[in-house]
């Protein structure tokens, strides 16, 4: 996650320390010489590819989560054992029980004001 912040920041320092070399060499527009841009354009052009890739790895992230949302392995579903009886099966009940279901309601703390 620091490297994360740290991307652009050193894709600058990268660019100070190495400009004349970025000018001479790797600058898009070295052999037009009305057009002087010192190699921004490749300064321009690796930031926006580090934004473009940030923000592939956010979708990413973001889908990742999602899926792991969905494929919930701690779902605990409970039945009953198999019915042998007509009156068995009308009063059999199935219920749904998630394992986060009791962390996410406080009853201690959200509750009615005390008279």
């Amino acid at each position: 996650m620091l490297l994360k912040a740290w991307v652009i920041p050193l894709i600058y320092l990268d660019y100070e320390i190495r400009k004349d070399f970025i000018a001479s060499t790797l600058c898009i527009n070295r052999d037009k010489p009305m057009v002087i841009c010192n190699g921004k354009c490749y300064l321009a052009e690796k930031v926006a590819e580090a934004e473009r890739q940030k923000q592939q790895q956010s979708e990413q992230d973001y889908m990742s989560s999602l899926i792991y949302q969905v494929m919930d392995t701690m779902t605990v579903y409970s039945f009953p054992p198999a019915p042998i009886s007509e009156e068995e099966v009308s009063s059999l009940s199935y219920f749904y029980k998630s394992a986060f279901l009791g962390r996410l309601v406080p009853d201690r703390i959200f509750h009615p004001p005390l008279a």
